[in-house]
């Protein structure tokens, strides 16, 4: 709490536009109208039409080698998450050495310990928050794992297909939508970083990554093959 006295007005514009653009997208993309549209939206029907093909299937090998492909990349991005952070603690503790070299960086300004630490702290918190989503990823593709062992075998209209369908579905989204979350606080946890050169480069990283979370989500060529109409 100390070193909110050393941010400048500049300081609290760019960081109120850094997480403006965070939480909006991440609530424009989850809960807006045209969420369904969306790369999101469109990756959950996909995952109800995968929950109905495994139920009809008696071997469920496929299946069971797809979620373990998904579990591995969760697993890379936590444990490459745990390095960063370990890194970036390593930083803060020798943050005189950093002002020292960030000084000489252009648009670097004049700055104090203080100001730097709590810089670091953004980047820091964005890194710990992508952390708790992608292990909490990873704990529900477990749990998925353990609903196609014991999914029932039938097609789509019998009795109790149609229910277990969307609960494997719904299981497969809550993990999907968890390592989703995790991405995107890699995308502004590299933004927060613009904070240590000025704020007004960590303000145009945050209005970049929104731009590009956007294209991807919305107007990619991934989403123009997943859609109905592609």
């Amino acid at each position: 709490m100390h070193a909110f006295p050393h941010l400048a007005v500049i300081d609290w514009i760019a960081l109120a536009l850094f997480i403006a653009c965070w939480s909006g997208y991440a609530w424009f993309s989850e809960h807006s109208r045209l969420a369904e549209s969306g790369l999101i939206g469109t990756s959950h029907r996909y995952r109800l039409l995968w929950a109905y093909r495994m139920l009809e299937r008696e071997m469920r090998v496929t299946d069971s080698t797809l979620i373990g492909n998904l579990v591995n990349s969760v697993t890379f991005y936590a444990n490459t998450t745990i390095y960063i952070i370990a890194g970036l603690v390593a930083v803060l503790g020798a943050s005189d050495k950093l002002i020292g070299i960030t000084a000489d960086l252009p648009f670097a300004g004049e700055g104090s310990r203080e100001l730097l630490e709590i810089k670091l702290m953004l980047v820091l918190a964005s890194f710990v928050f992508a952390y708790f989503k992608f292990t909490w990823a990873l704990r529900q593709f477990n749990l998925l794992s353990i609903l196609v062992g014991a999914a029932p075998l039938g097609k789509s209209g019998e009795p109790g297909i149609d229910t277990y369908a969307h609960r494997l579905a719904g299981a497969n989204n809550l993990a999907g939508d968890d390592f989703n979350r995790g991405i995107r606080a890699y995308y502004f946890g590299l933004a927060a970083a613009g904070w240590m050169l000025h704020p007004l480069v960590l303000a145009g990283l945050a209005i970049g990554v929104l731009i590009v979370l956007y294209r991807r989500d919305y107007s990619s060529a991934a989403l123009a093959i997943l859609r109905d109409d592609a």
